[in-house]
């Protein structure tokens, strides 16, 4: 094989996730409340946006997800076959141009020139302090200033690219919209501006097209030009920050898988028995808020990094052991974030306690662990999920605030807060090093502000107060 097959925990992880949401989705779908509500989530404009937005991301997540090695290459004709010890994954595959273009140290955005001074000597012999030109940035040009106008012409290819991959893509949907409804494709082309089925479809094509154009003109401009320029080791910022949005989905959805389990037992436990079980269960989340999270997180992750140098020998490539750390912050994060959720399930649960249909179960005879499945656990669903959206975006940044104060993921893996953390030291030379902040807090705006906007549509549609409003 030209590869090996690697499977990291996280990306098991990530498959289990995928598949739970894919099943959610099917068992939302044949419920009737459950449609109704989702319904609206999907009528709504700014949801749509933000979900095609979030779309974009959880793809370059699992894209970044897949890993392998590749097979070397070798000079004795043996039968025996040898893999490379560096683990990548599909996206590393696609972005490769990105990843091997390295320059010696920083370079500006879209520069040619290195942002460091070099003493260089002239054809003649005489020395002088110059900015070099960089190895793979503007390689192709001959004269320097050809520059500026280089760099228009290749993103008018990529936005003359992206226009016409936005077509087909409309095209497609559109088509399948119109075979699915059984109609023709004007009439579904009529359709986007009086929104017959409620789906603004109009505003999803728009944000895609908007997407697909910044996309195709940055992979046109990547291919000869560092646009979000270099860091300190010469490696292309713009490639790290997409990398680091792996780091930044697995931050924010495995922790709710570790956090879930937690709240769910321990709230509708304490809320329906009450008794002594509701004061243990209360004197456990109590002390463990009173305890500072801050702390106990980095006093957690200190002694996990102890436990990975102490056994080398479990982790054969250094993707394996930032993959363990990765998981092990996702652990801590879910222990210590549990409590407040489990309050919110506690309270819901005392309420839902004295409802008449739990009341008549009672009478009826019906066991406390069925009475918990059957009529406790569907009615705090709702808090349940809009509780897990509205975390998501306070999780990542939480991993960015993490790993700015170096008890976050291993440094070797990519990630907004090790960017962040980088950049402390780049803000304070003369002239500043400001594009490795600007981009990690781009891509880290654009995702948690879409999160944000995208839970607050499914609070509207599931919260019953404001559904009665």
């Amino acid at each position: 094989m030209l590869f090996k097959p690697v499977l990291l925990w996280t990306d098991l992880l990530l498959l289990v996730l995928l598949i739970s949401v894919v099943s959610f989705g099917i068992y939302a779908y044949r419920q009737k409340h459950l449609r109704n509500s989702w319904r609206q989530v999907f009528n709504s404009k700014i949801a749509m946006v933000s979900g095609v937005i979030l779309l974009f991301y959880v793809v370059v997540g699992v894209l970044d997800s897949i890993h392998f090695r590749k097979l070397q290459e070798q000079k004795d004709k043996t039968t025996q076959q040898y893999y490379a010890v560096e683990v990548l994954s599909v996206l590393d595959l696609t972005l490769m141009h990105l990843k091997q273009r390295v320059e010696k140290t920083y370079s500006a955005p879209f520069s040619i020139y290195s942002f460091a001074k070099e003493t260089l000597e002239k054809p003649d012999g005489s020395k002088s302090r110059e900015f070099p030109r960089l190895i793979h940035a503007g390689a192709h040009l001959n004269t320097p200033e050809a520059h500026l106008m280089d760099i228009v012409t290749t993103a008018a290819s990529g936005l003359v690219a992206g226009v016409g991959l936005w077509l087909a893509v409309c095209v497609t949907i559109l088509t399948l919209l119109a075979v699915r409804k059984k109609t023709t494709l004007m009439i579904q082309l009529k359709s986007l501006f009086t929104y017959r089925d409620g789906i603004p479809w109009l505003y999803i094509l728009a944000t895609v097209g908007v997407m697909i154009l910044v996309f195709s003109t940055a992979w046109f401009l990547s291919t000869k030009y560092h646009i979000f320029g270099t860091d300190k080791v010469g490696e292309d910022v713009f490639y790290a920050a997409l990398k680091s949005i792996r780091t930044g989905l697995l931050i924010g959805t495995l922790t709710t898988l570790v956090m879930l389990p937690f709240a769910l037992l321990m709230g509708t436990l304490a809320g329906y028995l009450g008794g002594w079980v509701d004061d243990a269960i209360q004197y456990l989340y109590t002390t463990l808020n009173s305890v500072p999270g801050v702390l106990l997180i980095v006093a957690s992750v200190l002694m996990v990094q102890v436990y990975i140098n102490k056994h080398p020998d479990l982790f054969t490539t250094d993707a394996e052991r930032a993959d363990f750390r990765l998981l092990a912050l996702c652990v801590i994060l879910g222990i210590t974030s549990w409590t407040g959720l489990c309050r919110l399930l506690r309270g819901e649960t005392l309420k839902l306690r004295q409802a008449e249909y739990v009341q008549a179960a009672v009478a009826f005879g019906v066991s406390q662990s069925t009475i918990i499945i059957r009529h406790i656990l569907p009615n705090v669903m709702h808090i349940v999920l809009i509780s897990v959206v509205l975390d998501f975006s306070a999780l990542v940044l939480a991993e960015a605030v993490l790993s700015y104060i170096g008890v976050g993921v291993d440094p070797t893996m990519d990630s907004w807060g090790s960017m962040i953390n980088g950049a402390r030291l780049e803000m304070a030379r003369e002239p500043m090093v400001w594009w490795n902040l600007a981009a990690a807090f781009i891509f880290m705006l654009i995702l948690v502000l879409a999160a944000n906007l995208f839970s607050d549509a499914v609070r509207d549609a599931f919260d019953p107060q404001i559904r009665k409003q």
